[in-house]
């Protein structure tokens, strides 16, 4: 809102010194005309062979062609020849860059990847496992059950717990049945 009333307020003032500046400088052609001059169509061995060429360039030398290609399309694309046009296309569109497609064979050595590190984790888990010390003592069945007894004994938790009346829980019982080895038993 304050833009536009500050430019009310300027515009009287400036018109009288454009009409006067206008009045001293030649008329100039229309800016479709000077652009028609300055522009020149990109030359045809430059443009030859692009799809093959272009990966190989180098990045200046490609920003150069592409601007070149830009401003030449800024005219009437009748203009335009049907190199430009092709090159314009396939350097916006081309499968280059990130659109490029992938190298034949890539979607294998993915898959070899995947599965030899598959491999090698299950190889490091059932290592592991076979390698591993037996599971200790107290996670046998029967040493949970002896210190369910031994917790009753002591009357451990008598309000909600093993030692209070109706306790129907399983208590310490967290394991299978497992063999129980005592100290005696070692061979």
């Amino acid at each position: 809102m304050m833009r536009t009333s500050a430019a009310r307020v300027l515009r009287p003032s400036t018109s009288l010194l454009s009409a006067a500046t206008r009045r001293a400088q030649p008329q100039c052609a229309p800016l479709a005309i000077q652009q028609n001059r300055q522009q020149h169509a990109v030359s045809n061995p430059t443009l030859a062979n692009i799809e093959k060429r272009w990966e190989a360039m180098p990045p200046q030398e490609q920003a150069e062609l592409w601007m070149a290609l830009r401003d030449r399309m800024t005219v009437d694309w009748n203009e335009l020849t049907t190199q430009e046009k092709k090159a314009s296309y396939w350097i916006a569109f081309g499968p280059h860059g990130p659109r490029k497609l992938p190298d034949p064979g890539e979607k294998w050595i993915i898959m070899r990847w995947i599965v030899g590190c598959l491999g090698a984790s299950a190889v490091l888990f059932f290592g592991g496992r076979y390698f591993a010390r037996p599971p200790p003592k107290t996670m046998s069945k029967e040493w949970q059950e002896l210190t369910n007894e031994y917790m009753k004994s002591q009357k451990s938790e008598p309000i909600t717990g093993i030692s209070s009346e109706g306790y129907s829980g399983p208590g310490m019982i967290q394991s299978g049945s497992r063999p129980f080895k005592s100290s005696g038993d070692d061979e």
